[in-house]
């Protein structure tokens, strides 16, 4: 290894932000690439992670030439799954390091350098991969190569919908976590969630309509449409669970949605939800399952007419470090060659390990979902969504976000 000195990844972190509205989308790759010798690199590669989660796909458009690396047996993809630097000893010249925006997982970045092996390129290397994350955030939306790059096959017009509408998968703060994944990337329709974070109080929302295909799909647009809405004019969870109904009866009558619709206040870890028909979420404690939550508390969205009765509140008093697990059926009816469910009890199980192996979460929803997809030779019948919500109130500030951000985010310089 050559002489390797003090280098400063704050320099290629702002030649990267002055130099991205110069060019188009396109072009970030070379502009990645350009940046690599401000951190003492000969090479910096953008790869990002298919729809889904099982490859990274590089980036590239001028810049070396590479080829798709798999998730479950890379270097590469040891570092986008467990969120932690990675060099390997055949190849001492090389940092693999993952994309963050936040806590959502974009990909990583490749950064070949003589330094490689010396410590101290680590924190340059992290504050120049967070830098190219919030570039290709803040630029894939003026053009298609991030998306035709992540799409590994066709997406249909009902997916194409879905996914528009989708938040972040990944979203954390000091005291909470919110992950999601959706299954099967390329042709849901029915399965969709939402969230946001209010002052002191998170909103949840995931919501399974019936049928499949565009249908499906123009419904879920609605609903998560009127979920925002309702919750954007202030409206409380009870009139927003009844304004939903109305807007499901007013436009698709005959058709129906179950749901969830939850508030936790993060101050207290108070859990407030209205169950629309939907599965019961599992409350998790202590790395074990220790009940379902109740059952529905009104009826499907869509068939309010048909009762009399308000929408009722479940309360639940969290305990710090508790988690709730939510899902659509798509999960648990999913069916191997013998027939069988996935089931409640296996999904339980797969959980139970994922938190005993301390994975962080997005990467307990990655290996979950690509679980039920080998349990049913990767032909689901039905969209398979899960979401896991983390109360962890800071008594040492940041503490739970060690295992999701990068050392140098926390770090002092």
């Amino acid at each position: 290894m050559g002489r390797c000195g003090v280098v400063d990844g704050g320099d290629a972190a702002r030649w990267l932000h002055l130099n991205a509205p110069r060019g188009g989308p396109d072009e970030l790759s070379l502009l990645v690439s350009r940046a690599a010798p401000a951190v003492g690199a000969t090479e910096m590669v953008v790869y990002l992670a298919d729809y889904t989660q099982s490859s990274l796909v590089p980036l590239l458009d001028g810049g070396p030439a590479r080829g798709e690396l798999t998730i479950e047996s890379t270097l590469a993809g040891r570092a986008f799954t467990g969120l932690e630097v990675q060099r390997a000893p055949e190849h001492p010249d090389r940092l693999w390091v993952p994309l963050l925006l936040g806590c959502e997982r974009l990909g990583v970045l490749e950064v070949v350098s003589p330094c490689a092996g010396d410590p101290a390129l680590e924190r340059p290397a992290w504050e120049v991969a967070i830098a190219v994350a919030q570039v290709l955030v803040n630029r894939r939306l003026y053009g298609d190569v991030v998306e035709r790059i992540r799409r590994r096959l066709p997406m249909q017009v009902a997916a194409e919908v879905v996914w528009g509408l989708l938040p972040p998968l990944t979203f954390a703060t000091d005291d909470l976590v919110i992950t999601a994944i959706l299954e099967p990337c390329y042709d849901v329709g029915g399965d969709i969630f939402d969230y946001a974070l209010n002052g002191d109080v998170l909103s949840v929302g995931l919501f399974d309509t019936c049928g499949h295909g565009i249908k499906a799909s123009a419904l879920a647009s609605l609903v998560v449409s009127a979920y925002r809405n309702a919750r954007r004019t202030g409206l409380d969870l009870v009139d927003t669970a009844i304004s939903i109904d109305r807007w499901v009866r007013s436009e698709h009558r005959g058709l129906f949605a179950t749901g969830l619709l939850a508030e936790l206040d993060r101050r207290t870890g108070l859990l407030r939800i209205i169950n629309a028909g939907h599965p019961g979420a599992m409350l998790l404690r202590d790395g074990k399952a220790i009940r379902a939550l109740p059952g529905p508390t009104m009826l499907p969205l869509g068939l309010g007419n048909l009762s009399a009765r308000r929408p009722r509140v479940h309360e639940e008093a969290l305990h710090p470090g508790d988690r709730v697990l939510a899902y659509t059926d798509g999960i648990t009816d999913a069916r191997g060659d013998d027939g069988e469910r996935f089931g409640l009890d296996r999904l339980v199980d797969f959980v139970e390990r994922a938190l005993n192996d301390r994975l962080p979460s997005p990467e307990t929803m990655r290996r979950l979902v690509r679980a039920v997809l080998a349990y049913q030779q990767d032909q689901l019948d039905d969209d398979a969504t899960a979401l896991f919500l983390e109360w962890q109130p800071p008594h040492l500030p940041l503490s739970h976000l060690e295992r999701l951000t990068s050392p140098a985010a926390g770090s002092r310089p």
